[in-house]
């Protein structure tokens, strides 16, 4: 009888003994488990990452090889030419365009001998001036200077040439007290018929600098 008690004992610490044995093993096997499932998702962040910071380099390198953004150009051209400036005050002098006039290629003297010609045309060009300063202004200290076309070229007066077709006396350069009636000028040029787009230097010596231009009342 003891004999089989004893057995009995034995063979339960057996079937413990296994039954541990078991539990162990599936513990192991459960954390076994967990470790491989943490290395993964460490693997697959790991991975999401480096695609992530791939993704935001090309986007970065994209970006900077677009133009940068500027505001729309006007791609309209104003072709309106320039308003004809026909007076102007240069010192104390206020010098305007009374007239320019295409005088043709003759100039007929009821005295032949006085009569010019020219292959192109002259042009008649009367100026008035007037004394806006405080002082008077000296005889020579202003004048009608040169006519000079779009394209640069340069006609000087002929008065000596002329001087049978300009007014009497020749006023150009009289001298002028403050604020009077202003004074008129009168010269005579000989001009290409190719030039266009002609204007007229006026002079006042008392002023200095280069001469003002206004533009002839021409085509």
């Amino acid at each position: 009888m003891w004999y089989n008690y004893l057995k009995i004992i034995k063979h339960m610490k057996i079937r413990k003994n296994i039954m541990q044995s078991g539990q162990t093993r599936l513990q192991y096997a459960w954390h076994s488990q967990d470790g491989q499932v943490s290395r993964a998702i460490l693997v697959m962040a790991g991975a999401v990452l480096v695609i992530a910071v791939i993704v935001f380099i090309a986007i970065s390198i994209v970006n900077s090889k677009k133009p940068a953004n500027t505001p729309p150009q006007d791609t309209t051209t104003n072709n309106e030419p320039p308003k004809p400036i026909y007076d102007a005050t240069v010192g104390d002098i206020y010098f305007k365009i009374l007239s320019s006039l295409d005088m043709g290629n003759i100039l007929v003297d009821a005295r032949p001998q006085y009569t010019i010609t020219t292959t192109d045309r002259f042009i008649k060009v009367a100026i008035s001036a007037q004394n806006k300063g405080k002082m008077a202004i000296g005889m020579g200290s202003w004048d009608l200077g040169n006519i000079i076309d779009s394209d640069g070229r340069v006609y000087v007066s002929i008065t000596a040439k002329a001087y049978n077709f300009l007014p009497k006396p020749d006023l150009c350069g009289a001298s002028m007290k403050p604020e009077f009636t202003p004074t008129t000028c009168v010269r005579i040029y000989e001009v290409s018929k190719a030039s266009r787009g002609m204007k007229v230097e006026i002079i006042n010596k008392t002023a200095g600098g280069a001469p003002a231009l206004l533009d002839l009342k021409l085509p």
